[in-house]
């Protein structure tokens, strides 16, 4: 255990946030997804639900400021919708943590896939609400320098 450090942040999480640079995404997926069909790097975070994650995350990281959406979503397929309470409980996790970051993109869920193939890392969680998904778009860490 380290001071500061959410326990939800398993050492080998830690190590991926670490090692992200700006620009760089981490998917966050629901206990569903088929994480290691779309990236080699999967890091397990079994019965975590994804607001207790994101908020143990986004004390480590800040979101990337100079895009129009660093969170996104994985949008309903035609027919489908979505449980609105599943986006606000991340909504305000992220809000508490970064306020004033963009409203979150939707995106199909093909485009997902192909997202998750380029991201930084897949982190399988215990969530299990119906599109239980997001990406977090890594932003650059404000370095103070001594005057």
């Amino acid at each position: 255990m380290l001071i500061g450090v959410d326990p939800v942040i398993s050492p080998e999480l830690l190590d991926v946030l670490f090692r992200m640079g700006h620009g760089d995404e981490l998917v966050l997926a629901d206990a569903f997804f088929p994480g290691n069909s779309f990236n080699s790097r999967v890091v397990r975070a079994d019965g975590i639900r994804i607001p207790a994650l994101l908020d143990g995350i986004l004390a480590l990281i800040n979101l990337d400021s100079y895009v129009s959406s660093p969170v996104l979503t994985m949008a309903p397929a035609q027919g489908d919708s979505l449980d609105p309470e599943v986006e606000r409980s991340f909504r305000a996790v992220i809000d508490r943590r970064w306020p004033g970051t963009p409203p979150f993109e939707r995106i199909e869920r093909f485009a997902f896939y192909e997202r998750t193939k380029k991201a930084c890392a897949v982190v399988m969680t215990g969530e299990t609400v119906k599109y239980g998904n997001i990406i977090l778009k890594k932003g650059v860490i404000p370095v103070s320098r001594p005057s």
